[in-house]
């Protein structure tokens, strides 16, 4: 899937207040089986920019486009994954796996592939477990499953890892990197956390500033899995970080 961004703005209107311009003249592609990150500090648009590619709101001005039509509202094609996950309580975890494609009538070969993303999911022992029995990172690995096996052409995650320890985490990640190359589906991924975004993607939009802007893309080339302890991993670091300090200190001269 495609996905073209042009000079997307967002402004909330606040009664009794002045307009808050979240993301001002945002403009950038993904092509086809891209891994592109979102990175940005906490608070700058990301999850406002990856809801409006998921269609839960739109632009005050400017388009995105998806495969050349504009997004109106949420399609299947876009799945999307939060922070948090969201499991229904009395469903246990292969019902919840196929909750979605069972309410869009997506039903051919549904029982194969919801034990198929179980198995690489590495929770199929668990198929009859209610969520309650879930650790926290278990429980998420049920909501990426259930999310991917209606087979979309993009899946979108806001920061969907953030909650978990240190090992769960990297577990997962590298989990989802190892789907998304088998799957060749695009992705798009939100976080503030530069090691995950150079250790996952392939490119990274960074947003900073007041409103919130495309600072840099950065276009990463490096082989998967990705050692943090790499020249170049560090050098990607050493660039993303220093862009960080700059928008920073550019904001506090406003001041």
């Amino acid at each position: 899937m495609k996905i073209e961004i042009e000079k997307v703005t967002k402004i909330y209107n606040k009664s009794g207040k002045s307009d808050h311009i979240v993301l001002e003249d945002v403009t950038f592609s993904i092509d086809d089986g891209d891994f592109v990150i979102i990175l940005g500090e906490s608070g700058c648009g990301k999850t406002t920019l990856l809801n409006m590619l998921a269609g839960l709101e739109l632009p005050t001005s400017g388009k995105i486009y998806v495969d050349g039509e504009e997004i109106s509202g949420i399609h299947p094609s876009r799945s999307i994954l939060f922070q948090q996950p969201t499991l229904i309580p009395w469903l246990t975890v292969k019902e919840n796996v196929a909750y979605g494609c069972k309410l869009r009538g997506d039903t051919q070969k549904l029982d194969y592939r919801v034990n198929q993303f179980l198995e690489i999911m590495g929770i199929a022992g668990f198929a009859d477990a209610k969520p309650s029995q879930l650790s926290l990172g278990m429980a998420q690995r049920v909501c990426l499953a259930r999310a991917i096996v209606g087979l979309p052409d993009a899946l979108l995650l806001d920061e969907p890892f953030a909650s978990l320890d240190t090992f769960t985490q990297a577990h997962i990640q590298e989990e989802l990197v190892n789907l998304w190359l088998a799957e060749q589906f695009t992705a798009v991924f939100v976080t503030h956390d530069i090691d995950e975004a150079i250790r996952m993607g392939n490119k990274i939009i960074l947003l900073a500033g007041e409103p919130a802007h495309i600072k840099d893309i950065f276009e990463i080339n490096e082989e998967y899995p990705r050692d943090r302890n790499n020249p170049k991993f560090k050098e990607i670091h050493t660039q993303i970080l220093e862009k960080f300090k700059n928008s920073y200190l550019a904001k506090r001269s406003l001041l």
